[in-house]
């Protein structure tokens, strides 16, 4: 499927229409990528936008993301959003507390976890990522070694069909197999306020494509952020215009 390019007007219609159900990515989508995942910057009126558009939609917004639920609660902070973390292995329903964060069973990642961390002994520019269920290894800050870090991770999880691996943008991640965006997407999907509504994804690498997947499976829409292939049905050129068409969609009157 090609995606069709929206405005942030168009888009923001889709957003905010009364019966969506939303989920958004957060790397690429809800902040702009940075050469540390540390160094995302959260825009001062991003939480203000999301709260309003969570109440227009009767409270049907969630975030699905790699990162753990701590650090979106971190960064989105004051806000306590329906999320998937970790692709999928950490959830919190909606209505939970901001503890009420629940685990799936995680593989064992000891070899990964060691590979990963032995090629990044020998290579400065490396950077590895653990989180609870998944490992990601970083080459941002050391692009030529792409295919070094793909083949070492390749080799590593050889054997070990509970482990998934996934190209990302400038990483390498791995976890758990037959979890992921799309699984978390379902799961949230069926219950209240989110079931029976039309689901709306956001998000802009490969790690989100089986959330558009799952959710156009159900009659959805998913929205791919930037250039590349994608199985979403709709695209917006950047993240900065799917942020101006979030702040749109939470602006809009009420009827």
């Amino acid at each position: 499927m090609t995606p069709q390019d929206c405005t942030i007007a168009e888009l923001a219609a889709l957003l905010g229409a009364p019966d969506s159900a939303l989920f958004l990515d957060f790397d690429g989508t809800l902040v702009d990528i940075a050469p540390h995942p540390d160094q995302v910057i959260v825009e001062p009126d991003m939480p203000a936008a999301l709260t309003a558009l969570q109440a227009r939609l009767g409270g049907r917004l969630a975030v699905v993301s790699g990162r753990p639920i701590a650090e979106l609660d971190r960064m989105l902070a004051p806000l306590v959003l329906p999320a998937a973390g970790v692709h999928g292995m950490e959830r919190r329903a909606p209505g939970a507390g901001a503890d009420a964060i629940m685990r799936l069973p995680a593989p064992d990642f000891t070899r990964v976890r060691a590979a990963a961390q032995a090629l990044a002994e020998l290579h400065p520019g490396l950077w590895v990522e653990k989180k609870y269920g998944a490992l990601a290894l970083h080459y941002r800050q050391a692009p030529q070694l792409e295919e070094v870090c793909r083949a070492s991770i390749a080799a590593a999880v050889e054997g070990s069909p509970e482990l998934l691996v996934m190209p990302g943008k400038m990483i390498v991640e791995v976890k758990a197999a037959g979890i992921g965006k799309g699984t978390a997407i379902r799961d949230i999907m069926a219950q209240a306020p989110f079931a029976g509504h039309h689901p709306v994804f956001a998000g802009d690498d490969t790690t989100d494509e089986a959330g558009f997947e799952y959710l156009q499976s159900i009659g959805g829409s998913g929205v791919k952020i930037g250039p590349g292939p994608s199985a979403a049905r709709y695209r917006i050129a950047s993240a900065s215009d799917l942020r101006a068409a979030l702040a749109q969609a939470a602006a809009m009157p009420t009827t």
